[in-house]
């Protein structure tokens, strides 16, 4: 290596640890202390605050001791552990959130193997599958993508995702996207390279959080149909493994389906879930936005149906899929947003064919650059202050990081969808070094 690009080499590495070093300690001596002081503030309860902890002690009930998870009074049990006591309507400075047990039922069978183990045990575990399982989405990703990146470009993506927002959020919570969005980067990577029994079981597990999935699986579903004698495997693999765990739910707890759909009902009306593009537009806007961004992959989907899973539309349609379930799913949380690693990684790599499109397409592309590194050089800021300014001089600056967490996944997703929709991304493609 010449040492220009050892020294362009080595900067790039450190200004990714300096980024992902400052979104951690935002987190913990900024965002984490303001909480606690904000918390302490308005009497709300704090206990574990870990997003497993419901669905851990719901699948230790059901298994050790057969009780309903999606009961009050599991639920109650549930609340003791995560806020610290169950929570009181009658206090104005308890969360809405009830924290009930929202998942379908068979997410306790990969569970299963923790719930004889203390949970702090499990906590510290989870954390760091979490981590490992997040850590290998990029070269999984990567290899959809078939862009062979250098060992330290790789090493800085790596490092920016583990200290992006998103991915902070996700580990700090134990929360199950982060695992939900890796079994679908390995069943993504195991399609593309004819793995296709492999990539329906592992998306099927990952229909824990349907919603996540959904898109996808239309896509795969539409993509099947245009070949059905060459890419039944994978749906075969996946109606017979969902049939497993449907069924051996319905052993374990008779008529699971309808408690869980009021479970949803209830989470749904308790933290008031909209999708990230009901809370950036009004009424009826947003439903019109919403409409048109799954149209349009709906678009993108059945013109791209006939391509074979090694070629850049199927990676290309599959990723804008992704970008488009982000802002339309019934929920606005930072951590969903790890889903849009695969289009930022695609953006990336064509960025120089995007920049030539057009003026629209290189203002789009500015704006998203802009939107991407801002929570980085604010964190940084931050974390630096906190060490020099006193704690509640900085904690007021608490929410600047975050604000442009809602537009980034609307201006990713406006990007893929540009780019997909005037086919950018249509022929097939091979490995293309960095």
């Amino acid at each position: 290596m010449r040492p220009g690009i050892a020294h362009k080499s080595l900067w790039l590495v450190l200004a990714a640890m300096l980024s992902a070093a400052g979104v951690w300690l935002y987190a913990q001596r900024v965002l984490i202390s303001y909480q606690i002081a904000d918390a302490a503030a308005h009497d709300r309860p704090r206990g574990n605050l870990s997003d497993l902890y419901p669905r851990w002690l719901g699948a230790r009930e059901l298994l050790l001791l057969g009780r309903d998870p999606y009961s009050s009074a599991v639920t109650s049990e549930i609340q003791k552990g995560y806020y610290g006591r169950p929570l009181d309507s009658a206090r104005p400075g308890d969360p809405k959130d009830q924290q009930g047990f929202a998942y379908p039922v068979y997410v306790v069978f990969l569970l299963a193997p923790t719930v004889g183990l203390p949970f702090a045990a499990v906590q510290r575990g989870f954390f760091w599958v979490l981590l490992g399982l997040t850590v290998a989405t990029v070269p999984l990703w990567l290899r959809v993508l078939r862009w062979s990146l250098r060992p330290w470009a790789q090493l800085s993506v790596v490092v920016l995702t583990v200290g992006s927002f998103a991915a902070m959020q996700g580990l700090k919570l134990q929360q199950m996207t982060l695992f939900v969005v890796a079994l679908v980067a390995i069943a993504v990577a195991l399609l593309v390279a004819d793995y296709a029994i492999g990539a329906g079981i592992l998306l099927a597990l990952a229909t824990i959080k349907p919603q996540l999935v959904g898109l996808l699986l239309l896509w795969l579903a539409i993509w099947t149909l245009g070949d059905w004698r060459r890419r039944y495997r994978w749906a075969l693999s996946f109606l017979i493994t969902m049939a497993i765990l449907i069924g051996a739910s319905e052993f374990w707890l008779p008529h699971w389906i309808s408690r869980f759909l009021e479970a949803v009902r209830e989470y749904r009306s308790y933290t008031d879930a909209i999708s990230v593009l009901d809370t950036l537009l009004p009424a009826p806007w947003s439903m019109l936005a919403k409409l048109a961004a799954v149209v349009a992959a709906a678009h993108i989907c059945w013109r791209n149906r006939k391509h074979a899973q090694q070629t850049g539309a199927f990676a290309a349609t599959a990723i804008v899929v992704l970008a488009v379930t982000v802002i339309v799913i019934p929920s606005y949380a930072l951590y969903n947003q790890v889903m849009l690693l695969p289009a930022v990684l695609m953006v990336a790599r064509e960025r120089q064919v995007i920049w030539e499109r057009s003026f629209a397409a290189r203002g789009l592309l500015i704006v998203v650059a802009v939107l991407l590194f801002w929570p980085w050089l604010a964190s940084a800021v931050l974390a630096g202050l906190s060490f020099v300014l006193p704690p509640a001089v900085v904690q007021k600056a608490w929410a600047v990081p975050g604000w442009t967490a809602l537009a980034l996944p609307v201006g990713v997703a406006a990007l893929m969808l540009a780019l997909a929709y005037r086919r950018a991304f249509a022929a097939p493609t091979g490995p293309k070094p960095a």
